[in-house]
């Protein structure tokens, strides 16, 4: 099989997780940059890296690489890649996204509108056709410009990879499956070990643990826009894909995965989420204020998000609520606690230092991931 550079994009300050992650498979990484890793791959890895990778947020082909400063130099550059490799004479294709950083060419529309008239252009001559359909499958283009160096690449995956297909009700702020997923892997916790949310909400962190545990494949109960390109992978290899993930996923496995928030109908929500991912069963949610958080198990793990004051909490709560949550961890004996949070002053409140803190930015929002490390539980005889 013919082998491809393959791009993951990912949350800003997680690159190290995602690259472990594509290693796990199998793949060597070519590049890591700011919230993004590049890997080797053939037309399987495609498949593998959409179904089981639960840290990226998509899987891009790239087609080429180029400099460019002029908008001549981007068309030219563009109609040079070998289009007719990648798309079908009857594919639907267009621009859907382009970003540039430090760059002569910002236009987003303008390079949008430029790159789709080079690909046409390319078509043609490799075609002989003065016109296209454009009724096959589906090929989004991505163009990327950092400092004048352009990378175009097709989108493999369509909807992004954080939409897992179980979350259907959302409480407000919600974080994402894939941040989620890659917080709880920062993380030492370990099936053997309880784990709470005590602000689940819809139960992201709950859900994304026990699919975790159970090894089940993030990308196994959805689609993806590749699955219809028969002249790169086809229908039976994805279909041998899904069925292999479904062989590992083992649902039965022994799990303390606890979920609580003060809101009722939050926990309902939750508690579908869960269903809809299949491991309702493995979770534990309950109605339940932070005030009244309490275990009797040691050598636990709180891993959550509370609210920090930027879409739904007024700030001047702030104190009284993360003061609650470090009096209450302090009760819970040789518990570590890891919270992901933009407010500055968490530490001071909950009245200890972390013992590491990584900077990581939830969508536009700079956010901290606090670590407390409680004590690691004796060794099993």
């Amino acid at each position: 099989m013919k082998l491809y550079e393959l791009i993951a994009p990912c949350h800003f300050g997680l690159e190290a997780v995602l690259k472990r992650e594509i290693y796990d498979l199998g793949y060597e990484i070519s590049s890591v940059e700011d919230g993004r890793v590049t890997f080797l791959g053939d037309e399987e890895a495609v498949c593998r890296a959409n179904i089981f990778l639960r840290t990226a947020e998509r899987v891009l082909l790239k087609v080429g690489s180029f400099h460019a400063e002029t908008f001549d130099e981007l068309f030219e550059g563009t109609k040079a890649l070998a289009w007719e490799e990648f798309l079908p004479k009857d594919a639907k294709f267009w621009v859907t996204k382009a970003s540039s950083v430090k760059s002569k060419l910002f236009s987003p529309s303008d390079i949008q509108s430029l790159v789709k008239k080079a690909v046409v252009e390319r078509m043609k001559s490799s075609y002989h056709l003065e016109w296209f359909p454009e009724d096959g499958p589906q090929y989004p283009l991505r163009v990327f410009l950092m400092k004048d160096e352009v990378t175009v690449a097709l989108d493999t995956t369509g909807e992004s990879l954080h939409k897992r297909g179980y979350r259907k009700l959302v409480s407000k702020a919600p974080i994402s499956e894939t941040l989620a997923a890659a917080l709880i892997m920062l993380t030492p916790w370990k099936t053997d070990r309880i784990l709470v949310d005590p602000f689940c909400g819809s139960g992201t962190f709950p859900i994304e643990a026990a699919m975790i545990a159970a090894n089940m494949a993030p990308g196994a109960g959805r689609h993806f826009l590749a699955e219809s390109w028969n002249n790169l992978s086809g229908s039976k290899l994805w279909n041998d894909i899904f069925e292999e993930a479904k062989d590992m996923a083992d649902p039965d496995v022994s799990v303390d995965i606890q979920g609580y928030d003060i809101d009722g109908d939050v926990i309902t929500a939750a508690r579908d989420n869960a269903a809809a991912a299949g491991v309702d069963h493995m979770i534990h949610l309950q109605r339940r204020p932070v005030s009244e958080l309490s275990h009797p198990k040691k050598y636990g793990f709180l891993i959550t998000n509370p609210p920090y004051g930027e879409r739904i909490e007024d700030k001047k709560n702030l104190p009284d609520l993360y003061r609650q949550i470090g009096e209450r961890f302090a009760a819970l004996d040789s518990w570590s606690a890891f919270l992901i949070t933009s407010y500055e002053d968490a530490e001071k409140y909950m009245g200890r230092k972390a013992d590491k803190n990584r900077k990581i930015y939830n969508g536009m929002i700079k956010t901290y991931f606090y670590q407390f490390l409680g004590p690691k539980p004796p060794a099993k005889r």
